[in-house]
């Protein structure tokens, strides 16, 4: 083994910060070179989890449209004869009712009557003419039901709904 021989001229003390630089840069080599081979791996996540919850829409009721007709209750509903009528439900209880009577159109509303146990409901339309028909019905079922209307002018016509 050689040892540097100007090692040992120095004094003692300068011999010693010589042999502390050199272990210093040995360690700080020695260290790097065993870091080569590692890397740092994070505890937590760096993204936020992904769910697998899907949520679903409820579709929106689609209206219903359903015939009625309209048969003479009465000696003056006879003259018009049987009547036929559309009443369009969009399913949240309320509706459109029409309907023609002697060449006079009538355009209106129809909606369920709110808690009523029986299902019930009205029906009111304004004339193209100035008559207007009023109605009152109740459901059988969600697509059958019965009924009376009168007109204007007194005319009463039994009314049924869904076929």
């Amino acid at each position: 083994m050689k040892i540097n021989s100007s090692l040992f001229s120095l004094s003692p003390l300068s011999r010693l910060a010589c042999l502390t630089r050199r272990t210093a840069v040995t360690a700080a080599v020695l260290g790097a070179t065993t870091l080569t081979g590692c890397y740092v791996v994070p505890v937590q996540p760096s993204h936020p989890p992904v769910s697998s919850t899907v949520y679903v829409t409820p579709a929106a009721p689609v209206p219903t449209t359903f015939a009625a007709r309209l048969y003479p209750a009465n000696e003056l509903a006879q003259g018009y004869g049987m009547v036929g009528a559309v009443v369009t439900n969009d399913m949240n209880g309320r509706g459109t009712f029409t309907t023609n009577i002697n060449g006079e159109s009538f355009n209106g509303e129809a909606t369920r009557i709110a808690g009523s146990p029986v299902r019930e409901g009205v029906a009111n339309g304004s004339g193209s003419r100035g008559s207007y028909i009023s109605c009152r019905y109740q459901m059988n079922s969600a697509t059958m039901g019965t009924g009376q209307c009168k007109l204007s002018n007194g005319a009463q016509f039994t009314m049924h709904v869904g076929g």
